[in-house]
């Protein structure tokens, strides 16, 4: 039969050239078989073909319909990949054209129209053929095909290849394993015999048969895929009509047998064999033989049985069952029944004398199986070992090595292990063994020179003597020296401490340790290391893991910059500011007794008892009723001001702080004669809040602002001395520095308002403040850490230089393991040492008149072209970021990040905050105008903030369109029209919306009119949002007050919300409240804000 040519010309025209150079070869070397023809007439037929390819044979189908390809199919991976013809299917078109050549000329039915659908018709019928095959699966057999596995044994490997037939009414062995793999893998339809034609599918085989059927599977494709990559580096292929059984193997196949009788084939026999899931009954017997001797023998045929190694077991084929073994059974009774085997003997002699050997070495592992009944019991009696007894005498030689004089004894026989003995004794060789053994894990090596076992390094001296002696002792009789005795663990305790002030220093005696003081800093350089011992010169050990007065010590240290010397010679010296935390040490070690004066003892109960007392009366020039809570912080801050100590006022904005501030500067005035005057410096913003504050309740104190020109304000500070309250500002000060030097002043109190302005200790507003004398600093600020923890360090060394220590210390100790590792240790010391001098109370807990206060997070999509744009300079700004960081590192590259979300963040709030002439939509701009038109119709008052006062020209032309009043205040708003603006708003109902620049009006201001907020747009510091929300939520507000965030949805503002929420913890960890930052952010973080 001929193949005409138009079908050729397809054929070729579609395999290309290479595949058909391919195709010819395989031709030639006669690797392509015709299976099936099925044959209407020369215009339609079709044609089934096996071709050995490189990897595998594979099955070709080629079916014409009028002329014309109708369907092709290879089970190859080419065919898989173009449903296109492969060089196995233009091979066997070759092979049936009985020219053997591809044939140009014939019947031209081709037409380019045929070509060009041709392979879509291919492609149709393969997923044809795919859903008859799905069909067929419900043509289940009624007769289920069952697989019988064969072994084959190769007694030269000593292991097993398995065979398999398959079959129902007839067997038929399977002679490729990997052809049956690809027929179960694409549920092929194969014939093996007369008899036997099925799907090959998993419910066409009988239950019995699957777990062997999932085995065959596993290692059939394990042959087909190693001899593909084999082929191709000129590896042996594996046999594919059998699979070699390896140890796992072994294991597998014998799960699946367990119980089953099946054939197993050797060189000279063929036998059935019973899996059997037990070990064999094999027994020894002990006999006299002579007088002088005895013999073992075994009921087992030492030549007729067989062993097979799996992975996880041991088999042991005999007498037609296959028998699992135990690794211990390995190693004992077969152990001992191939010593006969090897030796070609079926007994194995032994003097009687040896017998103690046997006993105690062969014996204890055969348990059970050795039969003594041919033996005279009392005859035997004589050759077994006694219980062994182990003496031990421990004692340190000249270098400190503990040193071990070991003694054995067999009742009253006693002898060293290590000398060979005069008299033949029997011995329990395995007991003796272990107690070996015992001693040379723990570190023991024997000195041959003195006869005695030596333990050498001093962690394992230390760890027999911490643990390892006491098993010792349970198990032997052991004797020490005195000198053994002397030298053991010692755990240092201070019995007592003594603490008192004097001349307003801490003086702290802490001498009273049963330790040598002289090696005390080395003891605590090992401690430091997490070293679990150091040994003394004397060679007693110091125990240092879980030692308190270790961790006391290195505290104390840490805490007060004093040596380990220093601090055990009797006399530290520190400054009184250390006596809080010195308290919270001690008292953590409650074994020590404390001895302290009257002074100390109230020091720390004045500090710590944060509550109101009688020691301070609230001053009568105070034109006020303080609150409870404002009370207590009254009485703290003189407390510690009895003690010179400065301290951070954290008080949640709107409680107060300035009133309680006010209120010791007004007992001081009341209660003395000199009346030196005190310096508040605070934002420009707040100076005439501060002035009218001191008006409305202190009004007998003169107050001062310092302002005005050059001139104006020398003249002013000159003058100083004339007043109670001095008032300037962060930025005056800085100008003015030079003039205060001049005149010297010494402050009673200096107040820094707001001191988050001082947080960055580089900035001139810190270094300014701390060059101004005063007997007490304050602090003033409801949000003491912003962004990182070396904030608060700044802050302390303002109130109370040199208690956080130098910087450089401060970061090592606790900066960086608290904000990089995440160190809880030492957070909770860090906490430990400012709390004393850190008062935090927010509006949850001591105003509870206060209305509800709800914060609801409002989204917005951008759509249209701000969302195009917003995506486009997403894409150019990420590509951006990433450069930039490449090129000079993230250190170097802030300043272009923080410009890149800026102009980001921007879009979101406004595109033509961004791009000139855009005339597009903003959807934050019309969600939040129909929230202030809603708000305003309710009779609701709204406060606006946005970090971008740009933005206010969009919305105040909204609000123009709808009619509403409104008021603007941003960093040009001069100081006097802010309060005038504010005063006016509080009171005014026509004035409806409050637009705020967040820089310019998040702090100071008393907005209580309001009972609206809303963010317009994320700021990257939550805490200055939170200050923002409660210019209205604040002592005085008697409505409940309802605060929006809007945030655009899937934009940067979504993450950078995200990012705040996150960031919430470590404030709140230390200083116990609700304060929320953002730290300084990683490469990681900054990416990520592109995605």
């Amino acid at each position: 039969m001929l193949i005409n040519g138009g079908v050729m010309h397809d054929l070729e025209v579609s395999a290309g050239k290479e595949r058909r150079d391919k195709a010819i070869r395989i031709v030639k070397e006669n690797k392509v078989k015709i299976t099936k023809i099925i044959k209407e007439d020369e215009d339609n037929f079709s044609i089934r073909a096996l071709v050995d390819g490189n990897l595998d044979k594979y099955h070709t189908y080629i079916g014409i319909h009028n002329g014309e390809i109708e369907a092709l199919s290879c089970d190859c991976m080419d065919y898989e990949k173009t449903y296109g013809t492969c060089k196995h299917i233009l091979a066997t078109a070759i092979e049936i054209n009985s020219e053997g050549l591809i044939n140009k000329e014939g019947s031209k039915k081709e037409n380019k129209k045929t070509e060009k659908y041709r392979i879509y018709r291919q492609m149709i019928n393969s997923f044809y053929e795919e859903e008859r095959k799905e069909e067929n699966r419900n043509s289940i057999l009624i007769d289920k095909v069952k697989i019988v596995p064969k072994l084959i044994y190769k007694s030269d490997l000593k292991t097993f290849r398995l065979e398999i037939k398959i079959g129902n009414k007839q067997m038929y062995k399977i002679k490729d394993l990997t052809e049956f793999y690809t027929n179960m893998l694409n549920k092929e339809t194969h014939k093996y015999g007369a008899r036997l034609e099925f799907m090959h599918i998993k419910e066409n085989f009988e239950e019995e048969s699957l777990d062997i059927l999932e085995y065959i599977l596993k290692y059939a494709e394990i042959i087909k895929y190693t001899n593909e990559v084999g082929s191709r580096y000129s590896i042996s292929a594996l046999d594919k009509a059998y699979i070699a059984v390896s140890n796992s193997g072994l294991d597998e196949i014998f799960d699946i047998l367990k119980g089953k009788e099946i054939e197993i084939a050797n060189e000279y026999l063929t036998e059935s064999v019973v899996f059997v899931d037990k070990e064999p009954n094999i027994e020894f017997k002990i006999k006299s033989k002579n007088k002088e001797e005895y013999a073992l023998t075994t009921n087992v045929d030492i030549f007729d049985y067989i062993i097979l190694k799996g992975k996880e077991y041991i088999y042991l084929w005999r007498d037609e069952k296959i028998y699992r073994c135990s690794k211990e059974y390995e190693n004992s009774v077969i152990k001992l029944l191939d010593t006969f085997k090897i030796n070609f003997t079926k007994e194995i002699v032994f003097k009687k004398e040896e017998f103690a050997d046997f006993y105690s070495l062969v014996m204890p592992l055969i348990k059970g199986k050795v039969n003594l009944d041919e033996v005279n019991y009392e005859e035997i009696k004589e050759y077994m070992p006694r219980k062994l007894k182990v003496k031990v005498f421990l004692d340190y030689n000249r270098k400190n090595y503990i040193t071990v004089d070991l003694k054995f004894a067999y009742d009253d026989f006693e002898f060293s292990p290590f000398k060979e003995l005069e008299k033949q004794i029997p011995r329990n060789a395995v007991e003796e063994s272990k107690v070996l053994d015992m001693f040379r894990t723990s570190g023991f090596m024997y000195d041959k020179t003195n006869n005695k076992l030596v333990l050498v390094k001093d962690e394992d001296i230390y760890n027999f003597l911490n643990e390892g002696i006491e098993e010792y002792i349970a198990k032997f009789e052991v004797m020490a020296t005195e000198d053994f005795r002397k030298k053991q663990i010692i755990k240092p305790k201070i019995s007592s401490v003594g603490v008192k002030i004097e001349n307003n220093l801490l003086s702290i005696d802490l001498s009273n340790i049963d330790i040598d003081k002289s090696e005390i800093a080395e003891i605590m350089k090992k401690y430091k290391l997490k070293k679990k011992f150091f040994r003394l010169k004397s060679g007693e050990f110091v125990e240092l893991e879980n030692n308190n007065t270790m961790k006391m010590l290195e505290d104390i240290s840490e805490n007060t910059g004093a040596s380990f010397e220093e601090l055990l010679s009797g006399d530290l010296k520190l400054p009184i500011y250390r006596g809080m935390y010195l308290d919270k040490i001690l008292k953590q070690n409650k074994n020590i007794v404390l001895k302290q004066n009257e002074e100390y003892r109230k020091l720390v109960e004045d500090v710590e008892s944060v509550q109101i007392s009688d020691k301070f009366e609230v001053p009568n020039g105070i034109h006020a009723n303080l609150r409870e809570y404002q009370k207590v912080g009254f009485d703290w801050l003189k407390t510690l001001d009895t003690y010179k100590l400065g301290g951070i006022l954290a008080d949640d904005m709107g409680l107060g702080k300035t009133i309680q501030l006010l209120a010791v500067i007004m007992s001081y005035i009341e209660n003395t004669r000199e009346r030196k005057p005190s310096i508040v410096v605070c934002p420009s913003s707040l100076s005439l809040n501060w002035k009218e504050e001191a008006a409305k309740f202190t009004p007998d104190l003169k107050v001062v602002v310092i302002n005005g020109s050059s001139e104006q304000r020398e003249d002013l500070i000159k003058s100083i001395p004339k007043y109670d309250i001095i008032i300037t500002s962060y930025d005056l000060l800085k100008r003015d520095i030079d003039i205060y030097k001049k005149y010297n002043y010494n402050f009673r109190y200096i107040i820094a308002d707001e001191a988050q302005y001082i947080k960055n200790n580089n900035t001139q507003n810190a270094k300014v403040i701390k060059e101004i004398n005063a007997e007490t600093k304050y602090a003033l600020t409801g949000t003491p850490i912003e962004n990182s923890i070396a904030e608060l360090w700044s802050i302390f060394d303002f109130i109370m230089p040199g208690y956080l220590y130098s910087y450089n210390k401060f970061k090592i100790q606790y900066e960086t393991p608290i904000s990089k590792d995440g160190d809880k240790d030492a957070m909770a010391r860090l906490k430990n040492m400012i709390e004393p001098f850190v008062l935090r109370r927010v509006k949850e807990n001591v105003l509870t008149e206060l209305p509800d206060k709800t914060i609801t997070v409002l989204n917005n999509e951008m759509s249209g072209e701000q969302l195009k744009l917003y995506l486009s300079f997403m894409e150019s700004a990420k590509k951006t970021a990433k450069e930039e960081i490449m090129a000079n590192g993230i250190a170097n590259s802030q300043i272009k990040i923080l410009a890149l979300l800026m102009r980001l963040r921007q879009i979101c709030c406004h595109p033509g905050l961004f791009i000139d002439n855009y005339e597009g939509e903003s959807s934050k701009l019309t969600q939040c105008t129909e929230i202030i038109k809603d708000a305003v119709k309710g009779g609701h008052k709204i406060l606006l903030f946005s970090g971008y006062s740009s933005m206010f020209g969009y919305i105040e032309e909204e609000l123009k369109k709808e009619n509403i009043n409104f008021f603007k205040l941003t960093g040009q708003t001069k100081v006097e029209q802010r309060m005038e603006m504010v005063n006016e708003f509080n009171t005014n109902d026509d004035i409806k919306v409050f637009l705020i620049s967040l820089k310019a009006g998040g702090t100071g201001l008393n907005l209580i009119g309001a009972d609206m907020v809303i963010h317009y747009d994320p700021w990257w510091n939550l805490s200055a949002e939170n200050q923002a929300t409660d210019r209205t939520y604040r002592i005085g507000q008697k409505r409940n007050v309802q605060v929006y965030k809007l945030i655009t949805k899937n934009s940067i503002e979504e993450k950078i919300y995200n990012l705040q929420e996150r960031k919430a913890k470590l404030a709140d960890d230390m200083l116990s409240t609700k304060e929320t930052f953002i730290s300084r952010l990683s490469k990681d973080e900054i990416m990520d804000l592109f995605e």
